[in-house]
């Protein structure tokens, strides 16, 4: 009787297990990243990717020092749309935060990331112990997107205007295991520095965007380009045989 017991105690264990398994391998981890600024077509798309009726999108506009004109212009571009926005500053009090960043962030269906100094960004999302948060957010099938200093932050690195004077190599979170080049067309400077450095091995072989295009990742995978008009295109940047190939992606979609 005892051996019976012990084979349905370790077939029930096992069973679980599995189950716990194939729960996690279900959930599908996604990154928009969009080559500049946010507008009502993105917002749409995010709203898309969430497959959710009313979903809870929220801005991230550390990148800005929570400029009061950036968290307006979110709010503006979220209107008339079915979608309930918020926005997490991290200039705040524990006198007036009851909840933690945490708490905010992983109760949301999808997190949109603002453009502006990504240097500093990174930095105090280190401090504050959001770059924590925001994997679990990922790992946890959250939506996160975001152009400018907000696509930069999902791959490993790229090149930001962040500091005075030259356009210079900043780090990223790496949840995609790329560089990346925001703004491809519309800063003269980016496209001829994102060639050397990836020829010189600087930076690894990434995916360039124009401002008014975007790639979904799913599962750190390229999945798709979409775009916001018929000029507007993303691209994969490497080196094949000492020179660098650029290589143009198919848009399949384009934003209305």
């Amino acid at each position: 009787m005892r051996k019976i017991y012990l084979a349905i105690l370790l077939f029930v264990c096992c069973f679980s297990g599995m189950a716990q398994q194939a729960s996690k391998s279900e959930v599908t981890r996604t990154i928009f990243a969009y080559g500049g600024n946010f507008n009502k077509q993105f917002m749409r798309y995010v709203m898309a990717l969430t497959k959710k009726e009313n979903p809870r999108i929220c801005f991230l506009p550390t990148a800005t020092g929570d400029n009061a004109n950036v968290i307006l212009a979110w709010y503006n571009a979220c209107e008339e749309l079915n979608m309930r926005p918020y926005v997490q500053r991290v200039y705040v009090a524990s006198y007036t935060e009851k909840k933690t960043f945490e708490e905010n962030l992983l109760s949301m269906d999808a997190i949109v990331v603002g453009g502006g100094n990504t240097l500093n960004m990174m930095a105090i999302w280190k401090a504050q112990g959001i770059d924590t948060v925001l994997r679990k957010a990922y790992n946890k099938g959250i939506i996160l997107a975001g152009g400018s200093a907000g696509s930069l932050c999902w791959f490993q690195g790229g090149t930001t205007d962040s500091r005075p004077k030259d356009l210079s190599i900043v780090q990223g979170l790496g949840f995609i295991q790329t560089s990346h080049c925001p703004h491809y067309h519309s800063e003269p400077l980016r496209k001829p520095l994102y060639f050397e450095n990836i020829l010189k091995s600087r930076l690894s072989p990434g995916y360039a965007i124009d401002d008014l295009a975007g790639i979904v990742f799913e599962n750190e995978k390229y999945i798709k380009s979409v775009a916001c008009d018929e000029k507007s295109n993303t691209y994969y940047v490497s080196v094949i045989d000492g020179k660098v190939d650029e290589k143009l992606l198919p848009v399949v979609k384009v934003l209305k």
